[in-house]
């Protein structure tokens, strides 16, 4: 089948919204902000990805309102305010906190700490990391960009951060390389579907040059 995207995201015989389930897997960005007044924000973004590698750049789309209103999500508003943010990588056993973060709740919440996770001290930003996540890469804003609106007018806004510090936990560290095995990062699928990289899932392919 084909269909126009402007004519909306649901065209027979689909019942849901299909975009989200085109591009997979995807990485998910689990953003942690502080705001000016030192409230930890932490949430999930499931429009994330690495940029470039030298140097290196990774990006979130905190895109919409928050929940009953049309004020931008505090993950927005705390990076345009402080201009610095950090990405943890989730983890399938943080899978059940990553979930609670997700949750609608008023800036005034620690959302690191409601989910029962480590908040640890960064090198060189203000956003703390999760100290329960094997990855974290303090970021540097570079660029908020205003994407094209929804059709109804929803904001949609991607920040484009420079990383500027790595953690590495020395646990997944195996022969001079990340072992993704270790680590078991989540995968953001459609819908509300999400995938875990085991074992028995990765393999190698030699490039051909």
């Amino acid at each position: 089948m084909y269909f126009d995207p402007k004519d909306g995201m649901r065209p027979p015989p689909f019942t849901h919204s299909v975009y989200n389930a085109l591009v997979i897997p995807r990485p998910i960005g689990w953003i942690s902000t502080i705001s000016q007044d030192g409230v930890i924000n932490l949430a999930p973004f499931s429009f994330f990805n690495a940029l470039c590698g030298d140097p290196p750049c990774v990006m979130y789309c905190p895109n919409g309102y928050k929940t009953g209103t049309t004020e931008p999500k505090d993950s927005l508003t705390n990076v345009r305010l402080t201009g610095e943010f950090v990405f943890n990588m989730c983890t399938a056993d943080l899978l059940e906190p990553m979930n609670a973060t997700s949750a609608h709740v008023p800036a005034s919440v620690d959302e690191m700490a409601a989910a029962g996770l480590d908040a640890v001290a960064c090198e060189k930003v203000k956003p703390p990391r999760v100290g329960n996540s094997p990855i974290a890469l303090e970021c540097k804003v570079l660029h908020i960009i205003d994407m094209p609106a929804s059709r109804t007018g929803v904001p949609n806004t991607t920040v484009i951060g420079q990383v500027v510090g790595i953690h590495i936990d020395d646990a997944v560290i195996v022969d001079g390389k990340v072992d993704a095995a270790r680590m078991r990062p989540l995968a953001r699928l459609g819908y509300l579907d999400y995938a875990t990289i085991t074992p028995e899932s990765i393999f190698t392919l030699p490039r051909p040059d």
